[in-house]
């Protein structure tokens, strides 16, 4: 039976999730902003599956250390959300900020509302022959909704309003992720993924152990208990289950978000494939909780560095630490921002650095599977769309 890795998250005795409030010492610095918020994210592995992410955002000048781990289907503590759960709490976020700002240039009153979100992802093939992939489905979205418009006027404004996220960039662009690649602080050429045409970022190495938070005001992020049980064709509930050699299997994550009296938005991610505990996360655009952006850039550095962890466990390889560097380019959002365009990004752009004691060739193929398996990165080249289903509520 494997050993279940040390507990980091719990016995650090931090907050899972805080601002940084020593972000010189840190020295971690926004990327240049190319379309309107530009993000860059570290992220270290920290014991088994478990992570930690320092993101910060350009336009907010905010900065956020997060952690995620993963449930019994990877041996995992279950002391943090998955990496998933990250990408639907940011892009529900996202499609309520929208939804809000559009309503008010409309001058439309919203009464009540709350969406009701389910994300898809697929894990098929086999790790030993290297053909296993990792895909994306579309979204679905549900919306209760109480306002006076009628059915053709609302579904106008919902649809135009997914279209306004600067998440939908990432949904319909079809792109193609790009990386830069350093073994033992040397870099390397790719191999398979294609290679970033700039200098290779510096290694944040041990940075991550100066951040200090700031005082914690709200609980940011909280476990609420099992997930509610729910039937999904292929998914998985048993330990172990994301390890196995050959998978033909169909992941779940929901999110549920709700606006506060105070404007926060509250929202509650549901693991419903592979099972595990559902999580309580509060996201806000001013400050005071992790703003969309954030969010969906810390999901897809924590998946995409999942992967590695997979792959060498699964094939028994030599990778004792191992870090991201990764930059995101947003646009600004079409009705929270006034734009009245469709929201836009690039590419994912993401500097990994390993230590290891394999070959170069080993390193180089480390970082093939790892992109091949993401689900993020599949989500990025996926051409997706939101499947919309509205319920009136009073």
């Amino acid at each position: 039976m494997t050993e279940r890795p040390t507990n980091v998250i719990t016995e650090s005795g931090l907050p899972p999730f805080f601002k940084v409030a020593n972000v010189e010492a840190v020295g971690i610095d926004a990327p240049d902003n190319r379309m309107g918020d530009a993000v860059r994210t570290w992220v270290r592995s920290l014991s088994g599956f478990q992570k930690e992410a320092i993101v910060r955002t350009f336009r907010s000048g905010n900065t956020w250390r997060l952690v995620s781990d993963e449930g019994p289907y990877l041996n995992g503590h279950d002391a943090a959300p998955c990496p998933l759960a990250f990408l639907s709490v940011g892009m529900v976020a996202s499609f309520m900020n929208e939804i809000l700002a559009l309503a008010k240039l409309r001058n439309v009153e919203i009464r009540k509302l709350k969406l009701i979100q389910d994300n898809y992802y697929t894990m098929k093939g086999s790790m030993p022959k290297r053909t296993m992939i990792g895909g994306a489905e579309n979204i679905e979205l549900q919306v209760d909704i109480d306002c006076d418009l009628g059915d053709s006027e609302l579904n106008d404004l919902l649809i135009n309003a997914t279209y306004a996220s600067p998440l939908n960039g990432l949904m319909r662009g079809q792109l193609e992720s790009l990386f830069k690649l350093a073994k033992n602080g040397t870099e390397l050429s790719t191999a398979k993924v294609a290679e970033l045409d700039v200098p290779l970022l510096p290694d944040p190495g041990d940075s991550f152990a100066i951040a200090a938070p700031e005082p914690v005001t709200l609980p940011l992020m909280e476990p609420v208990g099992p997930t509610p049980k729910k039937e999904v064709a292929k998914g998985t509930t048993k330990g172990g289950s994301s390890l196995s050699s050959e998978q033909d299997r169909r992941l779940n994550i929901g999110a549920v978000a709700i606006l506060r009296e105070d404007g926060i938005k509250e929202i509650q991610q549901m693991q419903f494939s592979p099972y595990g505990t559902s999580f309580r996360f509060l996201s806000s655009e001013d400050g005071r909780a992790p703003d969309a952006n954030s969010y969906i850039s810390a999901g897809i550095g924590f998946c995409f560095m999942t992967q590695f962890g997979r792959f060498v466990s699964m094939l028994k390889l030599d990778l004792p630490d191992y870090r991201i560097v990764q930059d995101t380019h947003f646009s600004l959002g079409g009705a929270s921002d006034g734009t009245g365009q469709a929201g836009n990004a690039e590419p994912v752009e993401t500097h990994v650095y390993l230590e290891t004691g394999e070959s170069d060739e080993t390193a180089r193929e480390m970082l093939d599977i790892s992109e091949q398996t993401c689900f993020l990165h599949a989500f990025c080249r996926t051409e997706l769309k939101t499947k919309l289903k509205v319920r009136r509520i009073q």
